[in-house]
């Protein structure tokens, strides 16, 4: 079996990856986020992640690099990691009692053949409809400015949905292990 070479450094993505329980490496790709013109959401995410396996295939040639990205969709507007608790304020005020829809796009390159997969896994959170107490009392507890929609559904954010919606919620922390597992059996790759 080729190594494993996560492309990123976000330490979500390497949690979740290893619960697949399969040897890995990381690396973060240096590569320029920003969208492009009149680029869609679902574009941008599915390119990022493209790029990012493709931007450490030079140096790693005998590998499987898994690339992903994410971004939170809120009225056809992207919204980004907040930074500082103003934005996520924003951003929760923004989708209290509504839909957020999240894009992950995921890509699988084989740096020996060349072989890429790439795909992309929504998932939609509806929101409680939250007071501006909720709101403030979650942010001083899970602070959650790294994290695009301004919430960890792997920690108390969950407690800020009403429902959720879709076929991989591993897709919602930021790498959808049920498509990655797919295209790591299409690789060869021995699971479980």
């Amino acid at each position: 079996m080729l190594s494993l070479l996560l492309a990123s450094s976000s330490p979500y993505r390497r949690e979740l990856l290893s619960r697949l329980a399969l040897p890995f490496t990381w690396q973060a790709p240096d590569i320029d986020e920003s969208p492009q013109p009149e680029e869609s959401a679902e574009n941008l995410v599915r390119r990022l992640a493209e790029e990012k396996a493709n931007a450490l295939a030079f140096t790693h040639p005998q590998h499987l690099i898994i690339g992903s990205d994410q971004v939170a969709v809120l009225d056809g507007n992207i919204l980004g990691k907040p930074g500082h608790a103003e934005g996520a304020r924003e951003q929760l005020e923004a989708a209290s009692g509504r839909t957020v829809r999240f894009l992950t796009g995921l890509a699988v390159l084989n740096s020996q053949t060349g072989r890429v997969q790439v795909d992309v896994v929504p998932f939609s959170v509806h929101f409680r409809v939250l007071s501006a107490a909720q709101i403030e009392r979650y942010l001083q507890k899970d602070q959650p400015y790294d994290c695009a929609g301004s919430f960890k559904a792997e920690g108390l954010g969950i407690s800020l949905f009403r429902a959720m919606e879709g076929g991989d919620g591993t897709s919602l922390i930021g790498l959808p292990l049920i498509r990655l597992v797919d295209m790591l059996l299409a690789e060869g790759v021995e699971l479980p």
